[in-house]
């Protein structure tokens, strides 16, 4: 058996996961946020997960907030894009 994949975050995702450790909306998002993420080393597709149409990113949702990432199942890499509110998450920036 493999073992499990390696997480990157972009810097995008740095930024947004850091915007919101200023000021989360409660006490325990930052923690669950951070649980889902290190979670996807070792399940890179877990219950929920959505393919996103148009592109090859992934979904897993935290609460009111999404997280996008990538696969690369070749490399063993998960590859973590964005880490926004629900709202603001699709659009362009």
């Amino acid at each position: 058996m493999l073992g499990p994949y390696r997480i990157d975050v972009t810097r995008a995702a740095a930024r947004d996961f850091a915007s919101l450790a200023r000021r989360p909306p409660d006490k325990d998002l930052i923690g669950r946020i951070d649980a889902a993420i290190s979670g996807l080393a070792q399940i890179p597709r877990p219950p929920g997960s959505v393919k996103l149409q148009g592109a090859e990113l992934w979904r897993i949702v935290v609460g009111d907030y999404r997280v996008i990432y990538a696969i690369d199942d070749e490399q063993r890499l998960i590859t973590v894009a964005r880490v926004r509110h629900r709202r603001e998450v699709y659009r362009e920036s």
